[in-house]
């Protein structure tokens, strides 16, 4: 089973974390709730999920991972100031290992200049960003990219980015 790694700090969109990770759970795979430091308590954005991650940046190695997990809401945009978090996201884009980026998780791929090419969606406020990043946007409920990416544009889209993303993890 997979080892994922979970990008994450306050303000994530609750239900963006809390359903796919459930998924991911049930479905026997590890979900790694990674910040900036282990143990801190973040809160979703609508106040009804905590998290408690379990690792701090600096004590982790995109290696030691099987696939990575970016949830929307502020978390991502907030994680791209921190290039620790950049950099930890491209190398799952480089090593060509499974990446799931809801809502404004992209945000992250963006920084890393990690979608040049790319078939991918997210939330429609950074579609614009998205496209001068290189992307193809699609306006779709779920993308799927080169078996790799796997984005979806908001919290109505979940069932089908944990549906394409079990796939993906089964693959």
């Amino acid at each position: 089973m997979a080892k994922i790694a979970t990008l994450i700090t306050d303000l994530f969109e609750d239900s963006e974390y809390t359903e796919p990770a459930k998924a991911f759970k049930e479905a026997g795979h590890e979900v790694v709730a990674i910040e900036k430091e282990t143990g801190k308590t973040v809160k979703g954005k609508q106040g009804n999920a905590k998290v408690t991650t379990d690792h701090g940046i600096d004590d982790v190695k995109p290696e030691e991972f099987d696939a990575l997990f970016i949830p929307g809401g502020f978390s991502p945009d907030q994680l791209r100031a921190d290039e620790r978090f950049v950099q930890f996201t491209k190398a799952f884009m480089d090593d060509k290992k499974p990446v799931f980026a809801i809502c404004h998780g992209p945000q992250l791929l963006i920084s890393a200049k990690a979608l040049e090419g790319r078939d991918a969606t997210g939330y429609q406020s950074i579609k614009i960003d998205m496209e001068n990043a290189g992307v193809k946007y699609a306006d779709k409920e779920v993308v799927v990219c080169q078996n790799q990416l796997v984005t979806s544009r908001s919290p109505e889209d979940i069932p089908a980015f944990t549906r394409e993303s079990l796939k993906l993890l089964k693959g």
